[in-house]
């Protein structure tokens, strides 16, 4: 008991949080995820450019420690692919050759490639001396998904952390000075969202993602899909703010800071914000899906990301064609990743939530 009564208000949000053990499975989940996002080049067997010429639209492989003969092999091996062409559907059919086996090394030598754009290496994580491993196959190019993947994820995991900074700055300030100040500054920022909450948001996201100028860079493309996703989702977050500012501002310690002469900036973010760090950031780890999908359907329609940029987004325009589904399902892996992905952001703001609020049992059950 005496434990419970000396620890910090975060050091119970964090025992409430450890209670939630979904949320906890899923928060470690997402930093897996993001440091492969992180480290992707290392990471990925190819650079996501690289084709294979001998295995176009190959479905993925299996990592074996057995044999055709059973015997068991201490390193891991896949086996590569005999292809022929179907008569009637003039399609590419694969079937593994057990007399081509191909061991797996780690930290081998491949593709050369740029590490965050400053460190040169050819060193990958796991790569075959010998023929070719595609874990999650290849698309129409020959190009490797699995590589494909994990470079679009560095894509799409920072819009949403980059976008979620964005939204929060304008939020909370916005919201800040909204429930703080009153008056004039009140009804024209609530104005503002009123008229921003009455738009159609698809819409809209497609008609100011497809005014981007064609002859911009894919890092201006980038940043510019962050920002409009930035413009259009601070209104929530600035709502709720306001609200807890307006609960705030006649609390005792806030009078007393205010008569003391601290200014309104410090008021703000050295007393106020503070009091409900814990609501904010849960408020924006469950932001975070929405900048993830508005950016992967974006994409998907062509509007948004474009080649050579890879997100997982762009990687799923391939399976605009309902083909894809019967021929090839294995290009929808991609999507995937993204439901995954938003099911842990989601999972994790719940746990996050019930560990903010000190009245909640949802994180012990």
């Amino acid at each position: 008991m005496s434990d419970l009564t000396e620890a910090t208000p975060r050091q119970l949000a964090w025992r409430r949080f450890k209670r939630h053990r979904l949320a906890m499975v899923c928060g470690g989940f997402l930093i897996v995820l993001y440091s492969v996002a992180l480290l992707c080049e290392f990471i990925a067997p190819y650079v996501p450019d690289t084709r294979n010429v001998l295995a176009i639209n190959a479905p993925p492989m299996s990592i074996n420690f057995f044999d055709e003969e059973g015997n068991f092999h201490l390193r891991p091996f896949t086996y590569g692919y005999d292809m022929t062409v179907n008569d009637d559907t003039w399609m590419r059919e694969y079937t593994e050759n057990p007399t081509k086996r191909y061991p797996i090394y780690f930290f081998t030598q491949g593709d050369t490639y740029e590490l965050w754009g400053l460190i040169e290496s050819s060193t990958h994580l796991f790569m075959v001396e010998e023929g070719y491993i595609h874990l999650f196959g290849t698309d129409q190019l020959g190009r490797d998904l699995m590589s494909r993947v994990f470079y679009g994820a560095r894509i799409s995991l920072s819009i949403g952390i980059v976008g979620i900074a964005l939204t929060l700055t304008l939020g909370v300030l916005l919201g800040g000075l909204a429930g703080y100040l009153g008056g004039a500054t009140d009804w024209s920022i609530q104005r503002v969202i009123e008229v921003l909450q009455s738009l159609p948001q698809l819409p809209l996201w497609m008609a100011l993602t497809a005014a981007l100028p064609p002859h911009w860079s894919p890092i201006g493309v980038y940043f510019g899909v962050t920002i409009i996703l930035s413009l259009l989702g601070w209104t929530a977050l600035s709502r709720q703010v306001r609200g807890r500012f307006l609960a705030l501002r006649e609390e005792e310690f806030v009078v007393a800071a205010r008569l003391l002469g601290a200014k309104k900036t410090r008021v703000i973010f050295r007393h106020m914000f503070p009091s409900f760090m814990s609501h904010t950031i849960t408020t924006a780890t469950l932001a975070v899906p929405g900048m993830i999908l508005g950016e992967t359907a974006l994409s998907f329609l062509g509007i948004g990301l474009r080649p050579p940029v890879v997100s997982w987004g762009v990687l799923m325009q391939q399976a605009q064609n309902y083909q894809v589904l019967v021929m090839t399902p294995w290009l929808l892996i991609p999507g995937l990743f993204v439901v995954l992905t938003v099911m842990a952001f989601n999972i994790m703001g719940d746990g996050l939530r019930d560990a903010a609020d000190p009245y909640s049992t949802g994180g012990e059950s």
